[in-house]
């Protein structure tokens, strides 16, 4: 069933996070038409490909994430005023997870809706983008990984940045 959300600028926090909590898994159209899947990561098992970006609603998470960033890798991050898909070296100590040539991807998401429905999940969320599911809930709001402006880069944890896509 497909919930409608008719507010223009408004995610139904409430009704997503309770479906995400309930099944670890959320689908959901977005307003472009475009289908995302949110899904907790220890849900994740390698038959579902590698083409996962973990979201994040704060520069904290970085770490539960990935290795050790310099400054100068966080300062990116912090400072970057369109929406990047970060690759990086995984922390060692996270559990198997998506990964491309041994980096995993990762987006911190700023769009204030976005970013709340990060933060009430309270753990970094994998997603895949233009997901094939069937969409259990549909919003007007623009999910921002889908913007034209979106930049790829990736950065290591000595201070190494190289511009894969911007």
């Amino acid at each position: 069933m497909i919930i409608f959300v008719s507010k223009k600028e408004t995610l139904d926090h409430p009704h997503f996070l309770k479906s995400f909590k309930k099944e670890g898994i959320l689908t959901i159209q977005e307003g472009n038409g475009k289908v995302i899947t949110l899904m907790s990561p220890n849900k994740w098992e390698a038959k579902m490909g590698n083409d996962w970006i973990y979201l994040l609603f704060d520069t904290f998470q970085i770490r539960s994430i990935c290795e050790q960033f310099s400054e100068v890798s966080l300062d990116i991050v912090e400072f970057a005023s369109k929406p990047t898909i970060y690759h990086s070296k995984p922390n060692s100590v996270i559990p198997e997870g998506p990964k491309t040539n041994g980096s995993l991807m990762f987006s911190l998401l700023r769009e204030p809706n976005w970013n709340k429905l990060l933060f009430q999940i309270s753990q970094p969320t994998l997603v895949k983008l233009d997901s094939t599911e069937k969409a259990e809930v549909k919003t007007d709001l623009l999910f921002p990984l889908f913007s034209l402006g979106t930049k790829e880069m990736y950065l290591g944890a000595e201070g190494d940045v190289k511009i894969l896509k911007g």
